[in-house]
């Protein structure tokens, strides 16, 4: 019992754990080299239908009506927006129209790299941990729709500065993002308001299974860390430059993270700011580094994966330790006595 309940408290990091020793077991036993093959297009299709069950369970449990902006939003969008704008200007600075000085390649590197862990749109599963940790789940959910929308507009901006070579049209990168939006999050959710107000029966069973979006989102996370580990694994880069991507991501992440709880104390949601902020749609941003910038940006994302989901793990450890750790050991009494 004692195994099975360290299982639930952390779930997160068993996940990643599990999927970071499979992908090395299959990946360096020349033996099963061919399952490997075989297993990595259905990885990769599940994925996406992992993701889009959660925020289907997810959604069933939000109150529509309750979907509107609140004061937090706007101070966590304004941070973000200044943290973006403090990264692109040394690369605004050796643009042609705005200056003729040069970083260095790896300068550039890093830099993309640590963007990318910003300019992400918040995290579809952030609603999911949210929940976990007792916040609003709608407010999470409206958040999520504003942060998404946000970086549709800021892609097409951004990436021509960083990158002049990346010619990305305003329209295309707009209606590529919206293309997502609409797959990832407005079709789960119209899935989930039909089922909850004309499938009563099925929504009380969906409702009813605890922490089931929890557990699909790990289930997702194991593959996600796999993927993550693959592309650390065959990135084209010294140890130096791969470490020093992973601790600038692992900065930005505590800082971020740490930034929207500040944000959304005076409001009394700072757990649900500081998870707006820190909690980064990473599979969405390592596709933008691989499309528009250097290669190597991607391990950023990659790396703030796990950082994020660290600090996932240790919050919702200590939220469960404050919740539960004392009806736990009255449970215990009470046993003791009736015994």
């Amino acid at each position: 019992m004692n195994c099975i309940r360290l299982l639930k408290d952390w779930t997160l990091p068993s996940a990643m754990g599990l999927g970071t020793l499979t992908y090395l077991l299959f990946a360096f036993t020349p033996q099963l080299t061919g399952a490997s093959r075989f297993f990595a297009p259905i990885m990769a299709t599940m994925l996406p239908w992992f993701m889009f069950l959660v925020l289907f369970v997810t959604f069933c449990k939000v109150d529509f009506e309750k979907l509107r902006p609140v004061a937090w939003h706007l101070r966590v969008t304004v941070l973000q927006l200044l943290l973006i704008a403090l990264l692109i200007v040394p690369f605004a600075g050796q643009h042609p129209a705005c200056g003729s000085w040069h970083l260095s390649p790896t300068a550039a590197v890093l830099l993309e790299a640590t963007l990318m862990c910003v300019v992400s749109p918040c995290a579809t599963a952030a609603a999911v941990v949210t929940q976990k940790l007792g916040g609003s789940l709608e407010q999470m959910t409206t958040f999520t729709f504003l942060s998404n929308f946000l970086t549709a507009l800021l892609v097409p901006v951004c990436f021509p500065l960083i990158e002049p070579s990346a010619h990305v049209s305003f329209l295309a990168a707009f209606l590529k993002i919206l293309h997502e939006v609409v797959l990832v999050l407005i079709v789960p959710m119209l899935l989930a308001y039909v089922v909850k107000h004309h499938m009563k029966g099925l929504h009380r069973r969906i409702v009813g299974t605890k922490d089931l979006s929890f557990y699909l989102w790990a289930c997702s996370l194991m593959i996600v860390t796999g993927t993550t580990v693959r592309n650390i694994v065959h990135a084209q880069a010294s140890v130096w430059l791969l470490g020093a991507i992973a601790v600038l991501s692992l900065v930005v992440c505590v800082l971020q993270f740490v930034a929207g709880r500040r944000a959304g104390r005076s409001s009394g949601h700072a757990q649900e700011a500081g998870q707006a902020l820190g909690q980064k749609n990473t599979v969405f941003a390592i596709w933008l580094s691989a499309a528009y910038l250097h290669p190597l940006s991607s391990v950023g994302p990659g790396c703030y994966i796990l950082w994020q989901n660290i600090i996932n793990s240790i919050e919702i450890w200590q939220n469960i330790k404050r919740t539960f750790g004392q009806p736990r050991t009255n449970s215990a009494t009470t046993d003791k006595r009736r015994s």
